[in-house]
């Protein structure tokens, strides 16, 4: 895995930043769709869409491209709009989230929309989608060299039966090319996870199904690219990477809260901030940095 230099790493900060604001100016178009789990995700995505996805924006159906497989297909505004960002499609186009005829649909439609590898709504089918395609590359391919196949996961969606049925299968056939990747928020459309239905020790458990098994701060560039670089280089097992994330992360008041999982801007709790004020509030602190910087747009 190539390594990250600091320009490397504040060109992927500034990117990320980005995402962020494209993401609000998104669900504030729309006027529905999640929140907290994009700007979240927005570090992880940005990295692999800019540093390590063997991809061509130009060319979507590139045969040797790599696979990246969203499960919890609810939090595609941010692989909407790092695609978009990285040239698969405008950026303008952004804004037709959620609308009538639009290619950027509340789940993602892969018919619809270039890039996208797999159609995904009801969460847990992810890893199984995964798990299928590893399997008919390997058959196609026999021992050339495989491509390299990642999978996002909630943590929320590990509630589903469906996710340990394909980790068991993963793990039984040996996928050295997948990578997993949970957003463990900690957070689900009820509550936090561990209230709703505990997921400790969620290492110990996939290491059980024949994985090996990371642990990472999900906004740390340096130590994601590190354990990318690590799965990629272990042979004879699947990886799994538990990515800690902060689900609202760069917004002060919906940081951390299960409240704005599934909803945008202007329907959010308003213990902090009017309803009305939402959308501004939150597109002024990802452009100043939470304050610590004048934006262009103050």
């Amino acid at each position: 895995m190539a390594h990250l230099h600091d320009d490397k790493i504040k060109f992927l900060e500034g990117t990320a930043n980005d995402i962020r604001q494209s993401i609000i100016e998104m669900l504030i178009e729309a006027k529905s769709g999640h929140t907290a789990g994009p700007l979240g995700m927005a570090d992880i995505f940005t990295l692999l869409y800019f540093h390590i996805l063997k991809h061509d924006p130009k060319n979507p159906e590139w045969p040797e491209r790599d696979r990246l497989i969203l499960s919890n297909g609810h939090i595609c505004p941010v692989l909407y709009a790092a695609m978009a960002h990285s040239g698969y499609f405008p950026v303008e186009e952004l804004k037709t989230l959620r609308k009538f005829g639009s290619r950027l649909q509340g789940h993602p439609h892969r018919e619809w929309l270039p890039g996208i590898e797999t159609s995904s709504g009801p969460l847990g089918s992810g890893l199984s989608q995964t798990v299928g395609m590893a399997l008919a590359d390997r058959m196609d391919n026999g021992k050339a060299t495989p491509k390299n196949f990642y999978c996002l996961i909630g943590d929320g969606e590990l509630d589903c039966g469906q996710i340990w049925e394909a980790a068991m299968l993963a793990g039984r056939e040996k996928l050295q090319n997948i990578t997993g990747i949970i957003d463990r928020n900690n957070i689900q459309i009820d509550g936090f996870t561990e209230d709703i239905m505990p997921l400790e020790p969620l290492k110990e458990k996939w290491e059980s199904f024949g994985w090996h098994v990371l642990e990472v701060d999900g906004h740390n560039f340096e130590a994601l690219n590190d354990a990318i670089g690590e799965a990629q280089a272990v042979f004879e097992k699947p990886s799994m990477i538990i990515a800690h994330t902060i689900p609202g992360k760069g917004i002060d008041f919906a940081e951390r809260r299960f409240e704005w999982h599934g909803i945008p801007p202007g329907q959010g709790p308003e213990d902090r901030v009017k309803k009305t004020e939402q959308g501004a509030v939150m597109l002024n602190e990802l452009r100043t940095l939470g304050g610590k910087i004048r934006g262009e747009h103050e």
